[in-house]
């Protein structure tokens, strides 16, 4: 075992260096969706009857059980472990999935793992190194949310910060797992993303049909296991057993696989391509290669508009005659009454999420540079800007449509005018794609730091998502190009300014890094 580890150390190191960027940003994104939490529900909740009031409501409305999870106490704590533990644990596994793949898998696929074995390397080396830096990002996640929480209390504050971290830690050992079945990086991420997406719907269906969580759905996901921590509220540290113990079987299952497969091989290879080739352009090449995670954007995205539109009703009711309730949805959505308010509020967060879709998308170009794959195709008759343009045109196109779909979901599920919500989807887009355009710009002019281009996305996530509860100034809010657009559904008259300026930022952003592709050397 120990020849096996040899080279931990120097890996995890490397690891660590390559993630100084991501993994901060990460580990802040986190951990400011749960720190933020506690002074906006304090201004909503004030007293401890308006809490009471809402923990009744909460036990007869599924559908909002089904988006939060159950609600086990009224205080402050217990609130904020409720109204932001689920989210911050699925972020939480996407960090994690995301480092472990890009340790393991990933570094197979360009061949520089390859090379790192050929010196003083054991066969486990890179998974364990790729496992302890997903540690590292997980457990700096838990002290920061134990350490901005204890006021609150310490034992739930330890409690909530242990239950984020071990969440983070069980979808890391399957993206482990993931990374020893499948043949290449994209497809590691897509089993680890589609098992992360089925974990919150096990949990949904089952919080939605019981008061108390008690259901089995619940039981066998650990987002599930995460609101059974109950933080706040008569913790059950005994839950925390559930994560360990499924932690070291997905760790003891991902170090037999890589120890019965060759280094660059995999359990699921990849189907042979045809004999003759049927990609006639870089557009055909650029689809070809984004298609897979376009459709599961795209279903993921139609679900949520389904699951979003039901909610409306159960809104409403939720918000009743609780005035700071009212203003804080009004103030994300527009005062048009509380349920276009409230959908207007729905198609801005798909809005927000789709800028990590179309960031993820242009951002395919570094990858394919980084990995080699691109200077053999532009060594042919194939130039720069249609070899580019090919992935962004699925990018823009593929933001424009996951939107369109969030947006039918919004409008099927709540039963009532399905253009208006399909209407307040696509408005979204020109911030979508500024976003986009600055992923582009990043890539052209200093592709070193084109994952910069996450960090610009996830502070739109977090202005959008929590600045208007804690009243963020507005010369702060407007750094977002999201706090920009009409609110739709309902507004009186659609201001088709900012939607046009916002449409010629993006398109002046992508060319200027077109450009700078065209004039840059490859693979700088």
């Amino acid at each position: 075992m120990r020849d096996q580890l040899a080279g931990t150390g120097a890996l995890l190191r490397l690891a660590l260096r390559r993630d100084r960027v991501m993994a901060p940003v990460w580990t802040a994104v986190v951990s400011l969706l749960v720190l933020s939490m506690p002074a906006a529900l304090e201004s909503v909740y004030a007293t401890p009857a308006d809490r009471a009031r809402l923990v009744v409501t909460m036990g007869g409305n599924g559908s909002l059980r089904a988006l939060y999870g159950p609600l086990f106490g009224d205080s402050v704590g217990a609130l904020t472990a409720w109204r932001s533990g689920v989210f911050a644990g699925l972020l939480a596994g996407v960090m994690s999935l995301v480092i472990v793949v890009r340790h393991t898998r990933e570094e197979e696929e360009t061949g520089r793992q390859e090379m790192l074995s050929a010196a003083m390397v054991g066969r486990r080396a890179p998974l364990t190194a790729a496992l302890l830096a997903a540690l590292v990002a997980n457990g700096l996640v838990a002290l920061v949310v134990t350490a901005g929480l204890a006021g609150r209390g310490a034992g739930g504050a330890l409690a909530l910060g242990l239950a984020l971290g071990a969440t983070g830690m069980v979808f890391a050992g399957l993206a482990g797992i993931a990374a020893q079945l499948t043949e290449s990086a994209r497809l590691a991420k897509g089993l680890a993303g589609a098992l992360l997406g089925t974990a919150f719907v096990l949990r949904a269906a089952g919080d939605a049909g019981s008061r108390t969580g008690s259901s089995v759905l619940t039981w066998v996901s650990p987002l599930g296991w995460l609101e059974h921590v109950r933080a706040f509220a008569a913790e059950r540290w005994w839950v925390l057993a559930l994560f360990a113990a499924a932690v070291t079987a997905q760790v003891a299952a991902a170090y037999a696989l890589a120890g019965r497969r060759d280094v660059g091989m995999s359990f699921l290879p990849a189907r042979p391509g045809p004999a003759r080739g049927r990609l006639g352009s870089t557009g055909a090449l650029a689809w070809r290669l984004q298609r897979g995670s376009l459709t599961g954007w795209s279903l993921g995205f139609l679900a949520v508009g389904l699951v979003f539109g039901g909610m409306t009703e159960g809104a409403t009711e939720l918000v009743g005659d609780n005035d700071k309730t009212r203003e804080i949805i009004e103030r994300m959505g527009g005062q048009s009454g509380i349920a276009d308010a409230f959908l207007a509020t729905m198609a801005g967060m798909l809005g927000l999420v789709a800028a990590l879709y179309i960031v993820s998308a242009v951002l395919r170009l570094s990858g394919e540079e980084s990995g080699q794959r691109a200077e053999p195709l532009l060594a042919n008759a194939v130039g720069r800007l249609r070899w580019a343009g090919g992935h962004l045109a699925v990018a823009f196109a593929g933001s424009a449509l996951i939107l369109l779909l969030g947006g039918l979901g919004l409008g099927i599920g709540h039963g009532q005018d399905v253009a208006g919500a399909v209407g307040a989807t696509l408005a979204q887009l020109p911030a979508v794609w500024v976003i986009g355009a600055v992923a582009a710009l990043l890539y052209g002019a200093a592709p070193r730091y084109a994952v910069a281009a996450w960090a610009v996305a996830g502070a739109a996530l977090a202005l959008g998502w929590v600045g208007p509860a804690l009243r963020l100034p507005e010369a702060v809010m407007d750094l977002s190009p999201f706090a920009h657009l009409p609110k739709l559904p309902g507004a009186e008259a659609l201001n088709w300014t900012p939607l046009l300026v916002l449409t010629a930022l993006a398109a002046a952003l992508t060319a200027a890094g077109l450009a700078a592709l065209r004039r840059r050397d490859m693979a700088a």
